[in-house]
């Protein structure tokens, strides 16, 4: 009676252990509540094992064999038990931002409310050192033939930890450029709309594919190199070479001309940040002999943090070579802004913000001034507000200077 006793406790756990496994996965107390169980029951079955020892020795193998069981029963449950408190490998997060802009204009510019992103993260660690990191764009709440918007894939990218200050990744991958390509959640930054140095110059969202490498040292000194997918810029109509069109976004992208990407930041000195980055376009409109050769990027950034005090800067300038790109007078491409800004409170913050652009269109020749404020009632979410005024640089494009009352609200999670 004892053994059959014994045997059928020891079905019962394998087939609750089993149910368990099917079943919905339980949580860690659940599971918990059950290893108590389970192992009392083991306890138990182990004292009557001694007790039948010592009443009977002849039944030795038998009880060997009965302790064996109650192990392996016992190890199952642990290990289960060790399954069960392993975090979850996969992440998902994302962002998005509803803008409204009134607009006083004597060029007809017509006040629009514009759902204009929601992004969605998908990253997996495969293991500690190779992880999967992606990220899927809607832009304008709707795509398709004849709507506004477009389904893009920003990043999407396997990254490699070589060393404990190196690593390396290879696919789809946003460009260490500027302040905003690489972080550009809405909550992060001050305006309703992205600033437009890293709109037109630098042209934010910027992604290609390719390869890079990433290190930093003690000292707070970190590189970024990468070979990668380069520019397929227009060289006529009204959109000739100018930089935001020629991102291919990596759709079929021509590929006889790579491109190359590096940078230097420093963030060594609490509260500070300095970078400083370098492209090369070998040739910017993918087609030989056109009047576009090749082209240079330069950028560099400080930010500085103090207390509630924080003050940004940016600089960047494009280099473009050939007959037709100076002809055009869109050789040389600039653009700088400089922002303030002011936490009134863990909610509260105003910012002010110059920027002044010399881009390949005379539309994009201009300088603004602008002021607004977020308030963050969590750290995720924000609402903001701000005041641009904006004058074009040549009086032909006087008709395209605007005012502008800007209503937006953001969030991101992770």
């Amino acid at each position: 009676m004892f053994y059959r006793r014994v045997w059928v406790t020891l079905v019962t756990l394998a087939i609750a252990s089993a149910a368990n496994a099917q079943e919905t996965t339980p949580s860690l107390e659940e599971m918990w509540l059950i290893i108590q169980q389970q192992q009392a029951e083991i306890a138990s079955l182990k004292a009557e094992v001694e007790e039948a020892r010592q009443q009977n020795a002849t039944t030795s193998e038998r009880v060997e064999m009965t302790e064996t069981q109650i192990e392996a029963t016992g190890e199952f449950v642990e290990s289960l038990a060790e399954t069960q408190s392993e975090p979850s490998r996969t992440s998902i997060g994302g962002y998005g931002e509803l803008h409204y802009n009134n607009y006083n204009s004597s060029s007809g510019l017509e006040d629009e409310i514009d759902f204009h992103r929601f992004v969605l993260y998908f990253g997996h660690e495969f293991n500690e050192r190779v992880r999967l990191f992606s990220e899927l764009e809607v832009e304008h709440s709707l795509a398709g033939d004849g709507a506004p918007g477009e389904v893009e894939l920003e990043q999407a990218y396997i990254d490699f930890v070589l060393t404990d200050n190196t690593s390396a990744m290879g696919g789809l991958f946003l460009l260490p450029l500027g302040i905003l390509n690489e972080t550009h959640e809405p909550n992060t930054f001050y305006g309703v709309e992205r600033n437009d140095v890293e709109n037109i110059i630098i042209p934010s969202t910027w992604w290609e594919a390719g390869a890079a490498l990433h290190g930093r040292f003690e000292n707070g000194l970190s590189w970024n190199a990468a070979i990668h997918s380069g520019l397929a810029m227009p060289t006529d109509g009204g959109s000739a070479y100018r930089v935001r069109s020629g991102r291919q976004k990596v759709a079929e992208a021509l590929a006889s001309d790579p491109a190359y990407t590096f940078r230097l930041k420093y963030t060594g000195i609490p509260g500070l940040e300095l970078a400083a980055s370098y492209q090369y376009q070998s040739d910017p409109s993918q087609v030989a002999n056109d009047g576009l050769d090749s082209g240079q990027l330069l950028t560099a950034h400080a930010i500085w943090n103090s207390g509630p005090f924080s003050l940004r800067g940016l600089y960047s300038a494009w280099d473009f070579s050939g007959d037709g790109v100076e002809a055009a007078d869109a050789d040389r491409q600039t653009g700088w802004y400089l922002e303030p800004s002011w936490m009134l409170s863990d909610k509260w913050g105003i910012y002010a913000r110059y920027e002044d652009l010399d881009g390949a269109r005379e539309r994009d020749r201009f300088s603004q001034s602008e002021f607004g404020f977020n308030y963050w009632p969590v750290p995720e979410v924000v609402l903001k507000f701000d005041y641009r005024d904006r004058e074009h640089d040549l009086p032909a494009q006087a008709t395209r200077d605007f005012k502008a009352i800007d209503l937006g609200i953001g969030y991101a999670f992770y």
